[in-house]
């Protein structure tokens, strides 16, 4: 298995401290950050391929309570593009 380093961009902004709980119950791999009126969890998620990885990550998000709205993945976190 591989580790994909990614972000889940959450849909609310501010976090209580009990939601926090309920997200970090459900994702012990991610990080919760919120800066700039934005939530996010910063993941360190292992799995077979990066489809699965974000796709559990998102259910786990959502099973937490959570929506997400959109993924960020950092291009050298992909395979490199084949050389033309």
């Amino acid at each position: 298995m591989t580790v994909f380093d990614f972000k889940a961009v959450l849909e609310q902004a501010d976090i209580d401290e009990e939601e926090a709980d309920a997200l970090y119950a459900r994702c012990k791999d991610g990080t919760l950050i919120s800066a700039g009126g934005v939530s996010y969890v910063d993941f360190d998620r292992q799995a077979d391929s990066l489809d699965q990885a974000v796709r559990s990550a998102i259910a786990d998000v959502q099973a937490a309570g959570f929506r997400v709205i959109r993924i960020e993945i950092a291009a050298d976190a992909l395979a490199p593009l084949p050389s033309s």
